[in-house]
């Protein structure tokens, strides 16, 4: 079977630069561009009233000074957070920022989305639906094409939402730790073109098995040098890292 076309970068900063700034931040995503990264992945929810943000948990506890869930609170409430500072004093004051500022500055720095769709509980299909459609809003321009981000969720129902919301957009299916029996299924019953495991449960078997069916493989979060060469060399073809310092960005 003939393996889908793949125009996205060998390596992706995770959350924008991994752990060298508040994740999930546009000064992340700028120090990842600093460090030659021409890829970001970036994790995209819904606030309580409907815009679409970024932050991986369904509270703002861990990455903010915020105390509760995300779904429960306005853009308002969001927005006057600060972001920054449980990272370090250098980013105190760092806000959050929603995913149409992150994407603007993306096109505009030449940098390709792993959008990864992180609903919180209970919503899924709104999410997904979501970030489908103001992703095609986003890059509806023909120059923006070679700009195309790809949709990953571990949610299925979210990425059958966004498939059935704007299908022109590649998507990935992610999987937890261990890689469940039933991946391969999962992700033909998204339309992915690629599946997304955590590195240490790949296999060269596995990688084998999913090219054979068409389907190409992500990994994250591999920050060992000797370990992303190792799954190269098995024919990995996207490797999610922390580590922009130290391996250097693929296209």
């Amino acid at each position: 079977m003939n393996i889908p076309a793949w125009p996205y970068a060998k390596t992706i900063a995770h959350r924008g630069a991994g752990k060298l700034a508040p994740e999930n931040t546009l000064a992340a995503i700028r120090l990842g561009v600093a460090h030659g990264y021409r890829a970001a992945e970036i994790d995209v929810k819904l606030s309580g009233d409907g815009t679409l943000l970024l932050m991986h948990d369904d509270t703002t506890n861990r990455c903010s000074d915020g105390r509760g869930r995300v779904a429960a609170k306005t853009w308002h409430q969001l927005a006057l957070l600060d972001a920054g500072s449980w990272h370090s004093k250098d980013y105190a004051g760092e806000p959050i920022p929603t995913y149409w500022r992150v994407a603007k500055f993306c096109i505009a720095s030449g940098v390709t989305l792993n959008t990864e769709i992180k609903p919180c509980i209970g919503r899924e299909r709104e999410t997904g639906a979501a970030v489908a459609l103001e992703t095609q809003a986003l890059f509806t321009d023909p120059a923006h094409a070679a700009l195309k981000p790809l949709l990953s969720s571990f949610s299925t129902e979210a990425l059958i939402a966004a498939r059935d919301a704007a299908p022109e957009f590649d998507r990935a299916h992610l999987f937890d730790s261990p890689l469940p029996a039933d991946w391969l299924a999962r992700c033909k019953t998204v339309g992915a073109i690629a599946m997304d495991a955590n590195w240490r449960t790949l296999t060269q078997d596995i990688v084998n098995v999913a090219h054979a069916n068409g389907l190409r493989v992500a990994c994250y979060t591999c920050n060992d040098p000797d370990s992303a060469e190792k799954l190269w060399g098995w024919g990995v073809d996207t490797i999610i890292t922390d580590a922009v310092s130290l391996i250097p960005f693929r296209a």
